[in-house]
């Protein structure tokens, strides 16, 4: 690779066609130092013999010599190198719901649109970033890290809400909502006060600002439509639980920290349901992490009475009562009463943070 200007933000285009690579430098130039190379074979020496590796990876799916999913392999198995998130350059036949499995962060059409390459550039080069330091900030485990932490921690979120179309109060919102319920769980002597006590109720507060980091992954054109995902767009929107859970599992080691712990459980865990019809995994019961069964309900009830770009709120009243026709399916019963019991709370916690 040649000699980089640390400066600026290294992007390594990956296309055997000439003028795919010209567009994309074009594109992004300005802002970043771009380096091509035009087959797998080409790129993966580059990045073996680069004494400063890129920020991220722009790959063509299909190519000779080597494809761009099969370098893509090469570079998960290497710990170095996986660590580089991957945007794939797609065809109209390519099947974004199979990479996005495999681990890919997003996706840049053909024909290429300047304003959507620039931004999906942009934001994964953001997380990438805050990856990084906090990454390098949770090794250093110091006072004064750990409140850096926190700081970077609700960067990060605010990147996703921002891209989720969100203010950042959807996440106030939602910490709040499970403070709420922390609290009255532990004050009320309910059948989880003992476990919630020793799982640390402030670390599972901080966690739930990362609760959706995985939606960075998701592809513009279905995080943002205005109507209901068809199935195949369902099935990759489900996928930011796991690409949530990877992320989170950049930033250290969840069993040396239970914050990270309570991270990665609510990540993987807020969608799953009390009676196993949820997803990633179909968990049921007690086999769903606490913190992730609080994270659930709180979600779902901010997704009910605030507007989103797909739908219209709905009173706060019947939101808890459509929460409540859950109780015992979709979600644990304990803590929906708890729900019932404190809902002018949550009433006043989101007009507080409207």
């Amino acid at each position: 690779m040649p000699s980089l200007d640390k400066s600026r933000a290294t992007v390594l285009v990956v296309d055997d066609v000439d003028m795919n690579v010209m567009i994309l430098e074009e594109i992004l130039q300005d802002e970043y130092q771009i380096v091509t190379a035009f087959n797998g074979v080409e790129a993966l020496k580059m990045l073996r013999e680069a004494g400063v590796l890129p920020k991220i990876i722009l790959l063509d799916v299909m190519m000779p010599e080597m494809t761009g999913r099969e370098l893509f392999d090469i570079l998960k198995a290497n710990d170095t190198l996986r660590r580089i998130p991957v945007i794939f350059i797609t065809a109209e036949n390519d099947s974004e719901s199979e990479l996005l499995a495999a681990g890919a962060v997003d996706f840049i059409n053909k024909p290429f649109l300047p304003e959507i390459v620039k931004l999906r550039v942009r934001n994964q080069i953001a997380l990438k970033n805050y990856s990084d330091s906090l990454e390098q900030m949770v090794a250093e485990k110091t006072a004064e890290a750990t409140k850096t932490l926190d700081n970077a921690l609700q960067g990060l979120a605010n990147v996703i809400e921002h891209r989720d179309l969100e203010s950042g109060e959807h996440v106030k919102r939602t910490q709040l909502y499970v403070l709420t319920l922390v609290n009255h769980l532990i004050n009320t002597n309910s059948s989880y006060a003992g476990e919630l006590k020793d799982l640390d109720p402030e670390s599972i507060v901080k966690s739930m600002a990362l609760h959706d980091v995985g939606k960075i992954a998701i592809p513009d054109r279905i995080l943002l439509k205005p109507g209901r995902l068809d199935p195949e767009e369902y099935e990759v929107m489900k996928t930011h639980t796991t690409r949530g859970k990877e992320i989170i599992g950049e930033l250290g080691d969840i069993n040396s920290s239970l914050y990270l712990r309570h991270c990665e459980d609510i990540c993987f865990g807020h969608h799953e349901r009390w009676d196993g019809k949820g997803y990633p995994r179909q968990l049921s019961e007690m086999d769903i992490p606490l913190a992730a069964r609080l994270a659930s309900l709180a979600d779902v009830y901010d997704a009910l009475v605030c507007a989103r770009v797909y739908k219209a709120a709905i009173p706060y009243t019947e939101a808890v009562n459509i929460i409540f026709d859950g109780r015992g399916t979709q979600f644990d019963p304990v803590i929906t009463d708890a729900l019932i019991d404190i809902q002018d709370e949550f009433r006043a916690i989101a007009q507080t943070y409207s």
